[in-house]
């Protein structure tokens, strides 16, 4: 088949990777011209991914060429400028995001944004518990495709999508796989501060046994399928991006839970922290539907109030104290 993945941060660059080695035509467009040459001259991404030599088979470029040629467009753009790139590849048939975040403002999903910029592509979403760099060297891992409808034409891609390295699942709840790939960012950037408090496994396992708990609230409050959480969506891509030394968002909460100021993390950063205005967009979002998110408004108040990291947990652990119920959507 013949892919366009626009974007070419790490995981861009490792998916194109991987399309390559899988047998697919790839023309990796990074958003910035004189990046594009940069990585064409030198077969390597040294900005997002070094070390990883680019395949014959993927072409790089400042622009994507005819999209009437292309089976999918992959959009692996940071959330905040979604809308903007994707108008760039309006033409293409197919799209599919592997952006994780809520657009600031609209709080819209990525699928949302796709489909008001682009509304005769069909849209899908990929996601799931995949470090950019293992997905480059084919260490194995799996992923979860979602649409509007698992029919021919998503099984089509996932089996494009699919080798030896990485297994590919189709699911047809695409607001529950996208709201699991924002929220998890949040919730590592809480485990980072547990991390940089140096609290220790137990505060980090209740945390992390709670947040699943918020998510599966929040996203069937919002019209996704609670069980959709416990799957590679959510519940596998919560526990590795809170526990993987390579996670930018818990990198990023470590620092804060160290003493590090909020916007001298952010200064001079090369790569996108998500969960940064996805949290303080879906803290609004929760706010406005009435939807108790207590995690939420935590990271919220320690990013954009100059809450304490520690003064947060004690507002999360003073709370008024509640039974457990563990069941479908109960979990409270």
């Amino acid at each position: 088949m013949i892919f366009v993945v626009a974007g070419a941060g790490a995981w861009g660059t490792a998916f194109s990777v991987h399309l390559a080695r899988l047998g697919h035509a790839v023309t990796l467009v990074p958003r910035r011209a004189e990046h594009a040459a940069q990585m064409a001259a030198a077969r390597v991404n040294a900005d997002y991914l070094p070390g990883i030599p680019l395949p014959a088979e993927v072409n790089v470029s400042a622009t994507p060429g005819s999209l009437a040629t292309a089976d999918a467009v992959l959009l692996a753009c940071p959330a905040q400028v979604l809308r903007e790139t994707c108008g760039r590849f309006a033409a293409a048939p197919v799209i599919v995001s592997l952006v994780k975040g809520l657009e600031a403002g609209s709080h819209r999903r990525p699928s949302e944004v796709i489909a008001a910029v682009a509304p005769v592509a069909r849209v899908a979403a990929l996601s799931g518990p995949t470090n950019a760099l293992g997905v480059a060297r084919g260490e194995p891992s799996a992923m979860v495709l979602a649409g509007s409808a698992v029919d021919v034409a998503l099984e089509r891609l996932q089996q494009a999508f699919s080798g030896a390295t990485l297994r590919v699942y189709t699911s047809d709840d695409l607001p529950g796989v996208e709201f699991g790939g924002c929220l998890k960012n949040i919730y590592a950037i809480a485990a980072g501060c547990c991390d940089g408090l140096r609290l220790g496994d137990n505060t980090k396992a209740a945390l992390l046994t709670r947040a699943l708990a918020e998510m599966v609230r929040v996203g069937a409050a919002l019209g996704a399928r609670p069980e959709t959480f416990y799957g590679l969506g959510g519940f596998g891509d919560l526990v590795a991006t809170c526990y993987g030394g390579w996670s930018r968002n818990r990198e990023f909460g470590q620092r804060i839970g160290e003493g590090v100021p909020v916007a001298d993390v952010l200064a001079g950063r090369r790569t996108v922290v998500e969960g940064y205005r996805t949290a303080d967009s879906f803290a609004d979002l929760c706010a406005e539907r009435g939807i108790d998110a207590p995690i939420l408004r935590e990271v919220r108040a320690i990013l954009f109030e100059g809450k304490r990291p520690d003064a947060a947990l004690a507002a999360l652990m003073t709370r008024g104290l509640k039974r457990e119920s563990v069941g479908r959507g109960s979990l409270g």
